[in-house]
């Protein structure tokens, strides 16, 4: 049987973009998120924060009388509690109590897939654990007798928990510290594919999924649930053009993240920073959906990604839910931008200009250049048409001609992989440095 939920949302009357009725709404969708039957669902005022139950006494006793009558044996807190906050309220209610931390860590550790996620999310909870250990397990300082011979009275419970606990999370830091050091040889590794890579980013449940699937003909896992992704999913896409890119899959951020999942949380989206291009999809039918848009800015420029650097685009979502004045207005104002797209996943309206999109942007970071390179040398020629949008060409007797743009990045691959250098502005392949003096052709940068 599905535990029955309610879910409360202490609303602290602070100024800010988000409504409560939003994060009530969103906190339910986090509890269903672990398959419990959400009941009831309140916005509960604060006007002062009680050191003891966080709400009123009044709010405290009145909600003690519904979760009886609805039988529920789970409350959903969307904020933090403290652990004495979470032991007095369990007290008044006679249920389990679980903060927005702890359903966070419950909903992360049922979807990661990967050692290291697995290893993060039990880093958190454990650390999370720990604190509830200290703080609010009075009932566990009791002692236990030691062997008669050794004397004194031996460890209390708490202490042994505690230290075990402790032991526990020495081990997994060194176990994440041997799978990091892993991780970060496979990344350098994939920084050689020959091809640019995109990263879909986004406020969970805003479809970056579905877009995903949408454009691989992949098939990851995309629900109409907080969180259905945890773990990155990469995939080759084709663009228009001809030209592949590496199109990455990632986990959806979220406002007010618990502390103790920041780390596992940066990890999944350290191959964002590697990115040539990132997608901001935005789910543009939400409600709060301005105040999604600003908590991912933030998380964006935490990691250290300017979003007016110029690479990153902004893919309005879910436009098949807007009505028809909005969406004009929308599409009015996208025209005009150039650096964003509306579109609809779900039913693949627009998801061709994402990919146009993404082509322009590409383009532009190109730098046209011209390689000379011996007629012999097909390797250095190859290279050249596989990774760069080759514009002319031009055969002579000993060289050829290449105009050609390439990505910054891919442009100081070809002069390391084929032992180029740059002479007074000019790109000379080394294939043309043994070549006769009246047949060497140096290129001239675009």
């Amino acid at each position: 049987m599905t535990d029955r939920a309610f879910v409360v949302h202490p609303d602290m009357m602070q100024p800010g973009l988000r409504a409560p009725a939003a994060r009530l709404e969103e906190a339910v969708g986090l509890t269903a998120a672990i398959d419990l039957e959400v009941v009831a669902s309140e916005v509960v005022p604060v006007k002062q924060v009680r050191p003891n139950t966080l709400i009123g006494g009044g709010a405290v006793e009145r909600l003690a009388g519904d979760i009886r009558l609805l039988e529920v044996a789970v409350v959903v807190v969307d904020a933090a509690l403290t652990p004495v906050q979470q032991r007095n309220l369990e007290r008044a209610w006679d249920c389990k109590v679980i903060d927005r931390t702890g359903l966070i860590l419950e909903i992360f550790g049922e979807r990661a897939r990967t050692k290291e996620g697995k290893l993060q999310v039990e880093l958190a909870a454990q650390t999370y654990q720990k604190s509830r250990l200290v703080r609010s397990w009075t009932h566990l300082e009791r002692q236990r007798g030691g062997a008669g011979f050794m004397g004194g009275p031996g460890e209390s419970q708490l202490e042994i928990d505690r230290r075990l606990i402790t032991e526990r999370i020495s081990r997994l830091k060194k176990e994440l510290s041997q799978v990091q050091r892993t991780r970060s040889l496979h990344r350098g590794a994939r920084q050689r594919v020959p091809y640019p890579v995109v990263a879909l980013v986004g406020y969970t449940n805003a479809g970056k999924s579905t877009l995903f699937n949408r454009l691989t003909e992949a098939k990851v896992l995309a629900r109409d649930q907080l969180f259905a992704t945890l773990d990155p999913t990469m995939r080759r896409v084709v663009l228009p053009s001809g030209q592949n890119i590496i199109l990455s899959d990632t986990v959806g951020f979220i406002s007010d993240l618990p502390t103790d999942l920041v780390a596992a949380f940066r990890a999944t989206l350290e191959e964002v920073t590697e990115a040539d291009v990132v997608l901001h999809v935005r789910d543009v039918s939400h409600t709060d959906s301005l105040a999604q848009q600003a908590d991912v800015q933030a998380v964006l420029a935490d990691l250290g990604i300017d979003e007016s650097a110029g690479h990153v685009l902004e893919v309005l979502n879910k436009a098949d839910l807007l009505g028809p004045a909005e969406r004009g207005h929308l599409a009015q104002r996208v025209a005009g931008q150039g650096d964003s797209v509306l579109c609809s996943a779900l039913t693949g309206e627009g998801c061709e200009d994402v990919l146009a999109l993404i082509e322009r942007l590409l383009s532009a970071q190109r730098r046209q250049v011209t390689v000379a390179i011996k007629l012999e040398e097909g390797a250095a020629l190859g290279w050249l048409y596989d990774h760069g949008e080759v514009v002319a060409r031009r055969d002579q007797d000993l060289v050829t001609e290449v105009d050609v743009k390439l990505a910054p990045r891919d442009l100081d691959r070809f002069l390391k992989k084929f032992g180029s250098r740059i002479e007074n502005g000019e790109i000379l392949a080394a294939e043309t440095a043994n070549a006769p003096a009246e047949g060497r052709n140096l290129a001239s940068g675009g």
